[in-house]
């Protein structure tokens, strides 16, 4: 639909401007199309079409320049900037893109793996732990588990364990008796040097929370095995409060760990007389040399000289 003049106005305007002078001639209609074609000019070029000399750009320090990487400076300027289609003019290569050619990772291949099988364990550290005890936070008169370790509000997550680290070690004091899931070389020496005790043990986090919950109870002993105790350990859960016991390593290299004295596992005990923690290599024993017996050969009878 064409658009519609607006002309009303003007002939208002100029009809009164005629009134007011009456010796000026009356305005052609050539006049009123000019001046409105100068109204639209002013329009479409920016200016409010006003006569007055205001500068409606702002000013230089007002707006910050600025450049769009990859198109054209201004909208009359016909060009392309970036060529004519192709995934250059519309987008940008992937930073992976190796030109083409075959990919490094189908020729090398992948290294390693996402392990979802290994353990997640939550880290806590000495100085964490005298932090707590100096504020009254950590009962040091008694056993510290995972579960106090849990309540005090060091560790805020329940995971498949708890690892204990040396950090803070030179300034450790605390006699404490401590039992988690791992503890490094340098946390266990600290400990013991203050008059303290570490002993590890396996967890799971099925574990972890029904001791949270009050359905199980820590302890250092381990499941005895063999037929002969099934029936007195059954006798023993039955009349017990708790509902769960706590479960033994059943994987080879999570029992060569409790089985070791130097991580103070609470399998050690388990341990022979110059036994290896090692369920694959066993204690070396001397063997003694077979005496080979010589069979004489039998000589037939018929044989025989005499």
């Amino acid at each position: 639909m064409p658009p519609r003049l607006q002309l009303a106005p003007h002939l208002r305007a100029a009809l009164g401007s005629t009134a007011a002078r009456p010796a000026a001639a009356t305005p052609s209609m050539a006049a009123l199309f000019s001046r409105l074609s100068a109204k639209r000019d002013g329009l479409h070029s920016g200016d409010d079409g006003d006569d007055g000399d205001d500068d409606d750009e702002d000013d230089g320090d007002a707006v910050d320049g600025w450049f769009e990487t990859g198109r054209a400076h201004s909208r009359d300027v016909e060009e392309q900037c970036r060529g004519q289609k192709g995934r250059k003019a519309r987008a940008q290569v992937n930073a992976w893109f190796q030109g083409g050619q075959t990919p490094l990772i189908r020729i090398k291949g992948k290294k390693g793996f996402d392990n979802l099988n290994a353990q997640r364990l939550s880290v806590t550290n000495l100085d964490q732990i005298q932090e707590w005890i100096d504020n009254g936070r950590l009962d040091v008169t008694k056993q510290i588990t995972p579960k106090e370790l849990i309540e005090c509000g060091i560790l805020g997550s329940v995971k498949d364990g708890v690892k204990l680290l040396g950090r803070g070690k030179e300034t450790f004091s605390h006699p404490i008796n401590i039992m988690v899931s791992r503890a490094s070389a340098d946390a266990i020496a600290a400990v013991e040097q203050a008059g303290g005790r570490v002993v590890t043990r396996y967890y799971t986090r099925l574990a972890i929370r029904r001791l949270l919950n009050g359905t199980s109870v820590n302890t250092e002993t381990p499941l005895p095995q063999g037929k002969e105790h099934v029936e007195g350990v059954l006798e023993a859960a039955r009349q017990g409060p708790y509902k769960y016991r706590l479960p033994d390593p059943t994987g080879r290299e999570d029992m060569e760990y409790y089985r070791d004295p130097a991580h103070r596992g609470y399998l050690s005990h388990l341990l022979r007389p110059g036994e290896n923690p090692s369920l694959f290599f066993g204690v070396p024993t001397e063997k003694k040399a077979k005496r080979k017996v010589r069979q004489r050969k039998k000589v037939a009878e018929e044989e025989r000289i005499f």
